[in-house]
């Protein structure tokens, strides 16, 4: 069978459909969504609990969860076929930098924070320049508003809000195509989120397209991103700030 064309978007969906599979019957946790984002577009993903949200980017970002298996429609995440990956599932792991719910508790606890974000790296390369590796962890320790002395510290040594921070800069130690983040602002005091804000602005002036994961009103209206509100594993409304575009009934339901 020849693969499908790679798609020009770091993100393609077209009426996809995820199941969680459990002790019991599967269960339908994405159903029928579509959706694309372009090269340094960004898209957030909202919705209350059990709407499908971390199912949906768990899948596209490739993550290791066997729990979580794509049985229809098709999802394309940097020209990789995230449906049926195979040899590819290493390459579209590398192009998305993926920042998992809970991710700064996730944290290998016997690594070093150096150890840590250059992991990808090492991962790919272990023949990698460790000087320049250790310039690379430094340059995006700063840029995450972290002493360069985090480097050599554990994860049990540190806030949750550094943790958090640390979680960030390992997804982007790649330099990859597309983020893709479950709740990125997790655990991080108000004055630090627009560090992160700032570091996913200047990469999506790079090219890096954006799928966030958040019910923060406030840093969906800062990005003036697109909204994609997810209900019981289907697109309820989909539009920009408090312009959203709701389906039949959705609207009404939601305040039922």
């Amino acid at each position: 069978m020849s693969r499908r064309p790679e798609s020009a978007n770091v993100i393609d969906c077209s009426d996809l459909v995820i199941d969680r599979i459990g002790h019991g019957a599967p269960t339908r946790a994405i159903d029928g969504v579509t959706f694309s984002i372009a090269p340094g577009d960004l898209m957030c993903v909202a919705g209350p609990t059990g709407s499908g949200k971390s199912t949906l980017v768990a899948a596209l970002a490739g993550a290791s969860d066997s729990s979580i298996r794509i049985v229809g429609g098709a999802a394309q995440v940097c020209g990789v076929d995230a449906r049926r990956p195979g040899r590819r599932q290493r390459l579209l792991t590398y192009r998305a930098g993926y920042v998992p719910q809970g991710a700064g508790a996730g944290l290998p606890p016997r690594l070093t924070v150096n150890e840590i974000i250059a992991e990808p790296i090492l991962a790919r390369d272990r023949r990698v320049n460790t000087k320049a590796l250790s310039i690379r962890v430094a340059t995006l320790l700063d840029e995450m508003h972290l002493p360069l002395g985090t480097a050599s510290r554990f994860p049990y040594e540190l806030s949750a809000g550094m943790r958090q921070r640390v979680a960030i800069a390992r997804a982007f130690v790649l330099d990859p195509r597309v983020l893709i983040a479950d709740e990125v602002l997790a655990n991080l005091d108000l004055e630090v989120r627009p560090v992160v804000f700032g570091a996913i602005t200047r990469r999506r002036g790079q090219g890096m397209g954006a799928l966030l994961v958040t019910n923060d009103a406030d840093f969906i209206r800062e990005l003036n991103a697109e909204t994609l509100m997810l209900r019981g594993g289907h697109v309820v409304a989909r539009g920009v700030g408090k312009d959203l575009l709701w389906a039949p009934n959705a609207e009404a339901d939601s305040q039922s």
